[in-house]
């Protein structure tokens, strides 16, 4: 099914990801600046995390897990004792925009200053430049794959170009992508958030987790990825979080899976294709400088 597995380490049949990103009430000031003061039950679900990340990372070190969050930098400075928590358990925290801004709706000039904003802000609270990356929504812009490359980003999470890690190429470089795909993300499983027009059937945590195991068994079989893209408000409320210890110490039982960073899966990649034993897909973006010309489209 998959034509070009991965040689994962040690011998592992899939490797395995569980990411949150921590967006926290971001996107609130984003998109409603001037109600905020009065959207104080939707503040107070999107404020969840303060509860939330603690319990994920008490998950993790019982799991005897290392894992990846995607962190908006307004957020790492608004909760800096979730940051350090974060880290002292030696996870890694990747860039996830300044305030979860929408890159497909602001000017290239102003999409590359809030990178930056974000990217000096991480560096100034942890001390370190994050090595990977994920665009708030999935909204990988046009100009984001340049960008990556010029600020020295070893990964990019933000695609759903495959079933494994590949690279891509652009203009002046090329980095590690890291795909992952709706059918495991929480928002399309439990969000129901009339401010945001998110009005869908909140499902149960087993019926969710069906979805997330299915993607899993097709993984451990062919040799794929499979990356979880979470939201700790969304994902670690107890009956969801119980169900995603239930089905990680699943997958833990199975063997042979590989549990790793996401900045390790990127390492990896890199080293198994320097050393030959793997040639992984490569694909240039963008994929279109502009739209197709009106002969090739019907008339409106």
């Amino acid at each position: 099914m998959i034509e070009n597995p991965v040689p994962w380490p040690n011998g592992a049949r899939c490797a395995v990801a569980l990411t949150f990103d921590i967006d926290s009430e971001s996107p609130l000031h984003l998109e409603y600046r001037d109600r905020v003061p009065d959207l104080v039950a939707t503040t107070s679900w999107m404020r969840y995390d303060e509860i939330a990340v603690p319990r994920i990372l008490r998950l993790y070190r019982d799991l005897d897990l290392k894992q990846t969050f995607f962190y908006p930098a307004w957020c790492m400075k608004t909760y800096p004792h979730l940051v350090e928590q974060i880290l002292a358990g030696g996870h890694e925290i990747g860039h996830h925009g300044y305030i979860h801004e929408n890159y497909n709706q602001i000017p290239r000039e102003e999409q590359e200053a809030f990178f930056v904003r974000a990217l000096e802000t991480m560096i100034s609270i942890t001390g370190e430049k994050p090595r990977g990356f994920r665009a708030p929504i999935y909204n990988f812009s046009r100009y984001t794959a340049e960008m990556l490359v010029r600020h020295g980003f070893d990964y990019d999470a933000s695609l759903m170009t495959d079933d494994i890690p590949h690279f891509v190429d652009a203009e002046g470089g090329s980095f590690v992508e890291i795909p992952s795909h709706w059918t495991l993300d929480d928002w399309p499983q439990y969000v129901h958030a009339p401010d945001f027009g998110y009005q869908m059937t909140i499902r149960s945590p087993d019926e969710a987790c069906a979805v997330y195991m299915a993607d899993f068994e097709a993984a451990y079989r062919y040799g794929g990825l499979w990356v979880g893209v979470w939201h700790p408000w969304v994902s670690a409320r107890p009956a969801r979080l119980d169900a995603i210890a239930r089905m990680v110490e699943t997958m833990q039982k199975r063997g042979n899976v590989w549990f790793a960073r996401l900045d390790e899966i990127a390492a990896h990649i890199r080293k198994v294709t320097a050393e030959g034993r793997y040639q992984p897909r490569r694909i240039r973006l963008p994929y279109y400088e502009q739209g197709l010309p009106d002969s090739e489209l019907p008339r409106k």
